[in-house]
């Protein structure tokens, strides 16, 4: 069954970091680990609570390569909201740091992934033209993706990492670019069900929350995709 959409576009990293603040607000008063955070524009973009922003390259408050560590290196529960937005794509260890977001956490867990069928679906229909972080380029580029799915392997992964550690799915959604309601309907009926969501969203979210942290068994079972 296809995730519910919301419709946005984040033409810069900027845009994406607003959209994280303005849409999660309730979750990002407290302490805040934001891993893989780069230029961390969300500092400035937070008011409340405290900040910090791991990566290798950028403006982050601990600089750290992500693919050399098996840790993170805070404690169990270290901060109130865990953020990993567009960032686990990029990392060979990309199920290790999973469970390490969900470590450190003590409350929330939100992550986003890209939809990559989406990004090369053109490319692919022209027969030319490259992919951006999926291509082979001379030079190693820093930030090339290593993984390459769809919204629905997307979905699956993510329901199966929460079933795995324990935690509770909060809100499960995608992001899509605004469209004539006229045209995502034709879209939709050629390419109906979850095919429409593979080609057509560009981003899924995910808000994790551990059960310890206070919600009821009623809110559990009502906020459960």
């Amino acid at each position: 069954m296809p995730l519910p959409t919301e419709y946005a576009t984040f033409p810069r990293r900027e845009s994406r970091s607003r959209f994280v603040a303005d849409r999660f607000a309730p979750y990002l008063r407290g302490s805040v680990l934001d891993v893989g955070c780069f230029e961390a524009p969300l500092r400035d973009i937070l008011k409340d609570g405290s900040y910090t922003g791991v990566d290798i390259a950028g403006r982050p408050d601990i600089e750290l390569d992500l693919e050399s560590v098996e840790r993170l290196p805070f404690d169990d529960g270290s901060f109130d909201t865990v953020i990993c937005v567009e960032v686990l794509e990029h990392l060979d260890n990309l199920h290790a740091m999973f469970d390490e977001l969900v470590r450190v956490a003590s409350r929330d867990i939100i992550i986003s992934l890209p939809n990559c069928w989406n990004t090369a679906r053109r490319r692919l229909e022209k027969g030319r033209g490259k992919i951006a972080h999926l291509g082979l380029p001379v030079e190693r580029p820093v930030n090339r993706h290593k993984w390459f799915f769809n919204t629905a392997e997307a979905r699956d992964f993510v329901r199966a990492k929460a079933d795995e550690q324990g935690v509770v799915i909060e809100e499960l959604f995608t992001t899509e670019k605004p469209r004539s309601a006229i045209l995502r309907g034709l879209r939709k009926l050629r390419y109906p069900g979850e095919r429409y969501q593979n080609l057509f969203t560009h981003t899924i979210w995910v808000r994790l929350r551990k059960p310890e942290s206070g919600l009821s068994e009623a809110g559990r079972a009502s906020s459960t995709p």
